[in-house]
C-alpha cells in the first residue's frame, strides 16, 4: 500500500526524482573513488617519499570531496522538497475525502483517528519518502560498491565480507519480523490519545464540574502508559539490532587488521590497502545502518499508509449525481415534499424515519415536535443532504435531492444546527461564511434580526471582534444568535432552524420569530423546537412520535385530535393558555 501511495503522489515529480538519483550517483562513486586514492597516498606517495605524488593525490582528493559535498547537498534539498510536496498532496487528499464524508461515515472511522491519520500517518509517509529519496539509492550502491571494491583491492581478505553481509541481512529481517505488528498497535494507541484529549479538552466543564480531574488524569495516563510501553519494545528491538550490527562491523574491522597485518608482513599486501579495506567495510558499515534506519520508518510508513488509503478509498454514501438534474431559477421559497421518506443507520432494527409524507409549502412555517429520539433532527439533516433517504423520496422543487448538484441544493439551503458551531475569526467572518464579500449593512441587518446587534454593538471592534474556536468566548445565547444571523445572510429558499431557539429567553426568543419574516419571507420555513410557544403559531405542525408522523394540522387542531401534541403543550402550560 505504501508504494502505491508513493506511486501516485510521487509521479508529478519524476523530474526531480530523476535527478535526485543522478545526484545519488554521483555521491556515491566520488565517495567509491577516495578510498583506493588514500591507499595510492600511503603507498605511491608517503611509504616512497614523494611529496609530489602526496600533492597530486590530495588535490585530485579535494576536487571529488567537493563534488560529493555538493550533490549531497542538492540531494538533500531535492528530497526535502519533493517529500514535502508529496507529504502535502496526501494532506490535501485525506482532508478533501473528509469533508465529503457523512456524519455516519465520520463517526464509524472516529474523528480522533481521522485527526491522527490526515496529521501523524501522513507526517510518517512523508519522512520515509524524504529518507528513502536520501538512501533509497546509496544505500544499496555502497554495500554492493564496497563488497566490489575491497574485493578488487584484496580478493584473499574478501572472505571476511563474504561472511559479514549475510550475518548483517539476517539482523535486520529479524527487526522487521518484530517491530512490524508493534508499529499497528503504536498507530491504534496514538488514535487512543487524540480521542482522550479530544474528549477532555471538549468536556472540560462538565470534568470540572464532577470534580472527575484525577479520574480522567488517571485515564490518559493509562492510555500513555500503554502508548510508551509499545514504543519501549519497539525501543528495545532497535536497541538490540543497532549494537549487533556494530558488533559484526567492529568484529570484521579486527579481523581486517589482523589478517591484513599478516599479509603485509608476508609482502602479499600494501599498507595503504589496509585502510582502503578498512574504508570499503565502513562503507558497508553505513549502509546497513542507512537500511536499519529505513526499515525503522518503513514498516510504520506502511501502516500508516494503509491507514491513510482506507479513507481515500471510501466511497462517501453523499455523493454529486453523474448527471445533475437542474432544481430550476432561484426563488423566495420552494415546496418540499417527504414521499414515504424512510431512514435507517446500516444495522439498525428499526429506522429513524418511517414512511414519512409531507408537504412544506413556500411562505410557510412549518413546525416538528415531539419526543427525544423522534427524528426531528433527522429530518431537517434531509434537507440540505447531510444525510440520504434509504427509500421514499424527497423532492426540492419536484427534483429528487438525489439527482440534483449537491452544492446547487446547499447553496439554497440555510440551517442552524442543534449544536451552534462557530469557527475561529472574527464575528464578520463568521456571518458572512461561504458568501465571500458581504456588506456591512446585510450583516447589521441579520443581527438584529437575530437578536444579536446590541451585545455586537459593545465590542470595541464590532464586526471584527474576535471569534475563538467553537465560539467558546461567547455564551450559548450568543452562539446560537450568531448561527442563526450566519443563516440569514447565506439566505436560501429554505430556512431549517434546528432547535435553534432553546438557548434564548422567551422574550428574546419572541422578539426573534417577530422579526424573523423581515428576511425570510416568502422562503419554505422549518422550525425544530421543544417550547411550545415557539411553534404554536406555525401555519403546520408536525407531531413525530418514534419516527413517524403522530399528528399534522395547526395547534388547535392538533389541541382537539393529537393526543400526543396535547401531552406536550400541557407538560408546558395550562388549559387556559394551551387554548
Amino acid at each position: 500500500m505504501l508504494l502505491k501511495l508513493l506511486r501516485f503522489y510521487l509521479r508529478p515529480h519524476r523530474g526531480a526524482l530523476l535527478a535526485i538519483l543522478a545526484l545519488q550517483l554521483v555521491s556515491t562513486v566520488a565517495a567509491m573513488l577516495l578510498p583506493g586514492l588514500t591507499a595510492d597516498v600511503i603507498n605511491k606517495g608517503l611509504l616512497a617519499a614523494d611529496s609530489g605524488a602526496v600533492v597530486r593525490l590530495g588535490l585530485i582528493m579535494l576536487v571529488i570531496s567537493a563534488v560529493q559535498m555538493g550533490a549531497q547537498v542538492a540531494t538533500a534539498y531535492f528530497a526535502a522538497r519533493t517529500a514535502a510536496r508529496a507529504g502535502g498532496a496526501i494532506r490535501e487528499s485525506v482532508f478533501a475525502k473528509v469533508q465529503r464524508l457523512s456524519v455516519a461515515e465520520v463517526s464509524e472511522i472516529g474523528a480522533p483517528s481521522l485527526v491522527t491519520r490526515s496529521t501523524n500517518d501522513v507526517l510518517q509517509v512523508q519522512m520515509v519518502t524524504l529518507m528513502g529519496s536520501m538512501f533509497i539509492v546509496s544505500a544499496p550502491m555502497m554495500m554492493i560498491g564496497g563488497i566490489v571494491m575491497a574485493v578488487l583491492e584484496d580478493p584473499p581478505l574478501s572472505w571476511l565480507i563474504v561472511g559479514a553481509v549475510p550475518t548483517l541481512l539476517a539482523i535486520m529481517a529479524g527487526a522487521i519480523v518484530l517491530a512490524r505488528p508493534l508499529f499497528v498497535v503504536v498507530q491504534k494507541r496514538i488514535d487512543a490519545i487524540n480521542r482522550l484529549m479530544r474528549e477532555q479538552v471538549s468536556g472540560v466543564r462538565v470534568i470540572r464540574a464532577f470534580n472527575r480531574q484525577g479520574t480522567q488524569r488517571g485515564t490518559f495516563e493509562e492510555a500513555s502508559e500503554n502508548l510508551a510501553g509499545t514504543q519501549r519494545r519497539i525501543g528495545i528491538v532497535f536497541g538490540i539490532t543497532f549494537p549487533l550490527v556494530q558488533l559484526v562491523v567492529m568484529g570484521g574491522q579486527v579481523l581486517v587488521v589482523w589478517f591484513g597485518g599478516l599479509r603485509v608482513d608476508a609482502g602479499a599486501m600494501e599498507p595503504g590497502s589496509i585502510v582502503a579495506f578498512l574504508s570499503y567495510l565502513m562503507f558497508i558499515f553505513m549502509s546497513v545502518m542507512f537500511s536499519v534506519m529505513m526499515l525503522i520508518m518503513v514498516p510504520r510508513a506502511e501502516v500508516c499508509a494503509g491507514r491513510i488509503a482506507e479513507v481515500l478509498d471510501v466511497s462517501p454514501a453523499i455523493a454529486p449525481p453523474a448527471q445533475a438534474v437542474a432544481i430550476g431559477p432561484r426563488s423566495e421559497g420552494r415546496r418540499i415534499e417527504f414521499v414515504d421518506a424512510t431512514f435507517g443507520y446500516p444495522g439498525a432494527d428499526e429506522p429513524v424515519l418511517d414512511r414519512i409524507s409531507l408537504t412544506l409549502q413556500p411562505g410557510t412555517t412549518t413546525a416538528v415536535v415531539g419526543s427525544t429520539g423522534s427524528g426531528k433532527t433527522t429530518l431537517v439533516n434531509l434537507l440540505p443532504r447531510l444525510l440520504d433517504v434509504t427509500d421514499g423520496e424527497l423532492r426540492f422543487g419536484g427534483v429528487d435531492v438525489r439527482t440534483a448538484a449537491l452544492g446547487d441544493l446547499r447553496s439554497r439551503v440555510a440551517l442552524v444546527p442543534q449544536q451552534a458551531y462557530l469557527f475561529g475569526g472574527t464575528i464578520r467572518s463568521t456571518l458572512s461564511l461561504g458568501r465571500g464579500e458581504v456588506s456591512d449593512e446585510r450583516l447589521w441587518q441579520a443581527l438584529e434580526v437575530a437578536q444579536g446587534a446590541g451585545f455586537v454593538r459593545e465590542y470595541e471592534e464590532g464586526l471584527d471582534h474576535t471569534v475563538e474556536p467553537g465560539g467558546a468566548n461567547f455564551s450559548g445565547g450568543q452562539r446560537q444568535r450568531l448561527a442563526i444571523a450566519r443563516a440569514l445572510v447565506h439566505g436560501g429558499e429554505v430556512y431549517a432552524f434546528d432547535d435553534a431557539f432553546s438557548a434564548l429567553d422567551m422574550a428574546t426568543d419572541a422578539r426573534l420569530r417577530a422579526a424573523l419574516p423581515t428576511m425570510t419571507a416568502g422562503a419554505t420555513t422549518v422550525v425544530v423546537a421543544q417550547r411550545v410557544s415557539t411553534i404554536r403559531d406555525a401555519d403546520q405542525i408536525v407531531v413525530l412520535d418514534e419516527g413517524r408522523i403522530a399528528g399534522l394540522g395547526t395547534h388547535e387542531e392538533l389541541m382537539g385530535d393529537c393526543e400526543t401534541y396535547r401531552e406536550i403543550v400541557l407538560s408546558q402550560l395550562s388549559e387556559e393558555e394551551a387554548a
